[in-house]
């Protein structure tokens, strides 16, 4: 087993969880910047997106050097694609790749991706020993263009791997959930730790919960103790509220981390315990709002405004900011609006 970056990580190991639409790169950048997680996951990628050439998909592939230990997520069913999209990852330069197996989305589950692959053991193992032998053909000199990758995602790749790339053997891990509709976590677990993945992270629901309902911690317990009977260490997902309950949890579940998600909307600081103050956060907005328009334009400026709204809660004017941001179309409206805030604040 590989472990890379992840046999170097500090316990209690406390990272920033993938969210579809929300852990972009700017997102990414202010949590590594202000709260300097264990480790980062990207946004998931589908991997038969990428072999038929979406560039678009990619742009989650975007990162800075700041947000190492940095951790490509791929979802998808055909494990081919994989095999070759685990290449262009490790052509990018990530420090791991991550196969989700815990979206619960109905368009991605309802195809056998994400938790619908808890239903298909036998297709989930064929996926990570793909990506496993990926990641080792790669470290041996192969490359992605020896593959039919799509011209446009080699080009991709030309225009964004890092200066001081080097070719190295990256981990493989895997984030689930405990079920479909039933706990099933226990049996499920058994399948995966066949293939050896250096981690696996739990989310505490069922795919039929979606977000619904409180995680079950004691089920995700049940499976660390499984889990520590082998080399993978297991992270613990869902409903983490902030830096002493990440602790309290990691200790009463016997885990080895825990990924934090949707509290760390509006608060990168989130990872360092430190309650910062209504201004700094809105000066934090200012600046996300600065490095998302650096980094994508103004004309997708629609897709920041609920992270602004999210820096913006816990003051008796913040619902009215809230609403102001909300029509915002650039960095530098949302500094005007800001700085006329911030003068209620003195």
């Amino acid at each position: 087993m590989e472990r890379g970056f992840w046999g170097n990580l500090k316990n209690p190991i406390i990272g920033l969880a993938p969210m579809d639409g929300v852990s972009d790169a700017p997102f990414r950048f202010m949590a590594a910047k202000y709260g300097k997680p264990s480790l980062m996951m990207t946004e998931f990628t589908n991997v038969e997106g990428i072999c038929h050439g979406n560039i678009k998909g990619l742009i989650a592939f975007l990162y800075s050097e700041i947000e190492r230990p940095i951790v490509a997520q791929l979802f998808g069913t055909d494990p081919a694609s994989f095999y070759k999209s685990t290449l262009v990852a490790c052509a990018l330069g990530f420090d791991g790749v991550d196969v989700n197996m815990g979206c619960p989305s109905k368009k991605v589950s309802e195809r056998g991706a994400g938790a619908g692959l808890i239903k298909n053991p036998p297709l989930a193992k064929e996926i990570l020993n793909q990506c496993q032998q990926a990641v080792k053909d790669f470290a041996e000199g192969k490359n992605p263009q020896d593959t039919d990758m799509h011209r446009d995602i080699l080009k991709f790749i030309r225009e964004h791997q890092p200066a001081n790339f080097e070719r190295k053997l990256i981990p493989v891990s895997v984030k689930t959930r405990i079920g479909i509709s039933e706990i099933v976590i226990e049996e499920w677990v058994k399948h995966l730790l066949e293939t050896k993945p250096v981690n696996i992270t739990i989310h505490g629901r069922t795919l039929n919960q979606m977000y619904s309902g409180l995680a079950d911690w004691e089920a995700i317990a049940r499976a660390a103790t499984i889990i520590h009977q082998t080399e993978t260490t297991v992270l613990g997902n869902g409903d983490v509220q902030n830096l002493r309950d990440a602790h309290e949890k990691i200790t009463k579940f016997g885990l080895d981390g825990v990924l934090i998600g949707r509290a760390s909307f509006g608060d990168p600081w989130i990872f360092t315990g430190v309650e910062k103050s209504h201004q700094a956060k809105l000066q934090a907005a200012v600046e996300h709002s600065k490095i998302y328009e650096k980094m994508f334009g103004d004309s997708h400026f629609v897709a920041m405004r609920k992270h602004l709204g999210w820096y913006c809660k816990g003051f008796p004017s913040a619902k009215d900011l809230r609403m102001q941001l909300m029509t915002s179309n650039n960095a530098t409206e949302v500094e005007k609006i800001v700085q006329e805030a911030l003068k209620t604040f003195i």
